[in-house]
């Protein structure tokens, strides 16, 4: 489990196939080597991935996950290439402070950002999301881009909106979105446990 708050900016230093619906991503970050463990789970730009290799490259430290295909299907990851830069996030440790909401790293979706409305030290985006997904984006609730949690803004029938603090655009990859990017989205679980009961009542 996640919470959505990013603790480094990594960069994909080699992505490779390695074999038919595996592809195999190298990721560079500021985590000491020695604190990322074989097995562990980090969330790239909200996916979460198993380190399964680590080194050491110049004054980085970096980790390989592999990407299978129903990751690359649902989200972003398979259009991840050298250079390409990722919000990283180690997962929750009991007695961790929850400063975003809880957050799986299983991405619903993929959204469009379709404008971007820089405003003084903020920017608004506003972003198209699929149908089947936006009935659970409401006014005020939280939803997870790319593995940031995000408190949301304006809702319409098939957009919404999230305001971006000085402080997220200058962490995250937020700082260089641009209309037409792809983001991995994730709903709230407490939406989806909520529609899933109405559901069945």
């Amino acid at each position: 489990m996640f919470t959505g708050i990013t603790t480094d900016v990594g960069e994909v230093l080699e992505a490779c196939q390695q074999a038919e619906g595996l592809r195999r991503l190298r990721i560079a970050c500021l985590y000491p080597r020695t604190s990322i463990e074989i097995g562990a789970s980090i969330a790239c730009s909200g996916v979460c991935l198993t380190a399964v290799e680590t080194g050491e490259q110049g004054q980085r430290t970096w980790f390989a996950v592999d990407t299978a295909a129903e990751t690359l299907r649902m989200t972003t990851a398979g259009r991840w290439k050298e250079g390409t830069r990722l919000n990283l996030e180690r997962s929750l440790k009991v007695g961790d402070e929850l400063g975003g909401h809880i957050v799986a790293g299983h991405a619903d979706g993929i959204a469009e950002l379709v404008a971007r409305q820089d405003l003084p030290d903020m920017a608004r985006l506003t972003l198209k999301a699929p149908a089947e997904l936006m009935r659970f984006v409401a006014q005020k609730g939280s939803v997870a881009l790319d593995g940031v949690s995000l408190t949301v803004n304006e809702v319409t029938r098939d957009t919404f909106s999230v305001l971006i603090i000085p402080h997220t655009l200058k962490v995250t990859t937020f700082g260089a979105a641009k209309t037409g990017d792809a983001m991995n989205i994730e709903i709230d679980l407490m939406a989806r446990y909520a529609a899933r009961l109405m559901e069945t009542r």
